[in-house]
């Protein structure tokens, strides 16, 4: 992809490997100058979705995985269990009977809709890495905000989740990253013409008769750059909360 992106599209089918020599920003600035701003309006429908989705997912799972992980109620182990059955079930299976839901509370077609799709189908991804932190903070801590008169609400916020930093990092850059690639899913609840995200876009960018190869590596490029950067701001706590989730408990 990066070297075709800087390279003339008509030598990119009869020399797909070579480098670009000289190097060109036309295909970039094709992409950037589209009239109808195909990339631009991608660019802020993901942005809007992942950041949304994922910051509500965080949230959600963490709490949720902090009550399971402390809770012994049979009714924490069902809701687990319920959990890892979402996890077995993939996306095409159940975009039918959600396209009906949608439907039905008037969401189709709407960035909300598809941010409530993103946060439900991978929630229990979040719970469960969160499950193995969890576990790992001292509940010694919890029991001592409580007898100075914290409130349960309060002592998660205040003492349980500063210390889920690591985990938040690497449930963040999973679920950003997989949101972000995501092309069925907002294909089929956004529509391929009444809206679309970054990769949505390289679909309709193709089209029947596309010949302009670099224009199409160019689109590939710039939807790579966002959630590139946000992978390299996060990757310091990324690892850490992995292994912290995995032998913890």
């Amino acid at each position: 992809m990066l070297v075709n992106v800087f390279k003339p599209s008509t030598d990119i089918v009869p020399h797909p490997a070579a480098p670009p020599v000289p190097p060109t920003m036309e295909n970039i600035g094709a992409v950037l100058s589209r009239p109808d701003s195909l990339f631009t309006y991608g660019l802020v429908n993901s942005v809007a979705v992942t950041a949304l989705s994922i910051t509500i997912l965080t949230v959600l799972s963490a709490m949720l995985g902090h009550y399971l992980a402390r809770s012994r109620h049979v009714l924490a182990k069902v809701v687990m269990v319920t959990l890892l059955c979402g996890l077995m079930i993939p996306v095409p299976v159940i975009l039918a009977p959600i396209t009906s839901v949608l439907k039905t509370l008037g969401l189709m077609t709407t960035l909300q809709g598809l941010i409530l799709v993103n946060i439900g189908y991978y929630v229990p991804f979040g719970v469960l890495l969160f499950m193995g932190f969890v576990k790992g903070v001292p509940l010694e801590l919890e029991e001592a905000a409580e007898l100075d008169g914290a409130s349960r609400l309060r002592v998660f916020w205040q003492v349980v989740f500063p210390l889920l930093r690591p985990a938040s990092a690497s449930v963040l850059i999973f679920l950003g990253v997989w949101i972000w690639n995501d092309f069925l899913t907002p294909l089929v609840i956004l529509g391929p013409d009444s809206g679309t995200t970054v990769t949505v876009g390289v679909y309709r960018a193709i089209g029947q008769h596309q010949s302009d190869f670099g224009a199409v590596f160019a689109f590939m490029f710039l939807a790579t750059l966002p959630i590139l950067v946000f992978y390299l701001a996060l990757q310091k706590n990324f690892v850490k909360g992995l292994t912290g989730g995995a032998v913890k408990g």
